[in-house]
């Protein structure tokens, strides 16, 4: 029975679509935006300018040139971590994979359009429950006039459910594979085993295609999340604690100044037992 490894973890997703044409192409048609009729026909991948330096600093970067069966060629970068000041480092990204297609002297009509494909394990947009979301360079006043160059688009795995997508089965099937995939996985579902593409990227995702090296980094990147979200939840302790203390005072001072218990309770939101206590302590 196979073991199976997450493939958001930077080590298998560059396993996956970093090595291997195929799986990405066939990844790539089935979550890109693109218009009835057009897919991506080859790609070549880019050399990346940006070394991690430790497991917890790794952030998946894939630059491939592509060719669609309209002999369009277009760049997609492709990102599955997220990342401090988020959409300011992927707009930098984005910006970065444009400029330097122009070498010195050479002409800007030579200049090919950029995607950034971002798949987050993470909700970004807390306000709607749209998991994809797609970004381009419109006229606020007349949306239809379009800056061409550089798109984005973000796809929230927490947020999406199967059940909302009808028509694109091949998008259903590879979300579904990011999503579902992981180490309590014993069995690959049939239906993603019917698709050869999936299959064999779970293949790529099982324990025994690793070198104990890299196995080591990849329990590397488990050990660091675990300490970072750690963390995050002592941080989050200490504002609260933090919150509560100032609201305590705030509550006192009200105290002093003769306000009553109910008047300062709705001042602080704390509840009226407490500032009881507080105040037949003082």
């Amino acid at each position: 029975m196979a073991r199976y490894l997450d493939p958001k973890v930077d080590l298998t997703f560059k396993k996956i679509f970093g090595q291997h044409p195929r799986l990405l192409i066939s990844f790539l048609n089935a979550v890109m935006p693109f218009e009835e009729g057009r897919f991506i026909e080859t790609v070549e991948y880019l050399p990346s300018e940006m070394v991690p330096e430790n497991p917890g600093r790794k952030f998946s970067i894939v630059d491939v040139r592509c060719v669609d069966n309209l002999k369009n060629q277009f760049i997609v970068e492709m990102q599955s971590e997220w990342q401090e000041a988020f959409m300011s480092r992927i707009l930098f990204n984005a910006g970065k994979a444009y400029v330097r297609q122009l070498g010195k002297g050479k002409k800007y009509n030579l200049l090919q359009p950029v995607y950034t494909l971002v798949i987050l394990n993470d909700t970004w947009d807390r306000i709607t429950e749209e998991y994809y979301h797609h970004f381009k360079i419109i006229n606020v006043e007349n949306s239809d006039e379009i800056i061409e160059g550089l798109e984005f688009i973000l796809v929230e795995l927490p947020k999406f459910r199967p059940a909302t997508i009808i028509d694109r089965k091949l998008m259903v099937l590879w979300l579904r594979f990011l999503n579902e995939v992981d180490e309590d996985m014993k069995t690959l579902p049939p239906e993603m085993m019917e698709n050869e593409d999936i299959r064999l990227a779970a293949e790529l995702c099982e324990e025994g295609a690793y070198t104990p090296e890299e196995m080591a980094l990849y329990d590397g990147y488990w050990d660091w999340v675990s300490i970072e979200n750690t963390k995050k939840e002592n941080a989050e302790k200490e504002k609260e604690m933090a919150v509560r203390k100032e609201k305590i005072e705030i509550a006192l001072k009200a105290l002093e100044m003769g306000m009553s218990i109910e008047d300062a309770s709705k001042l602080t939101g704390l509840p009226i037992q407490q500032i009881q206590k507080l105040k037949s302590k003082n």
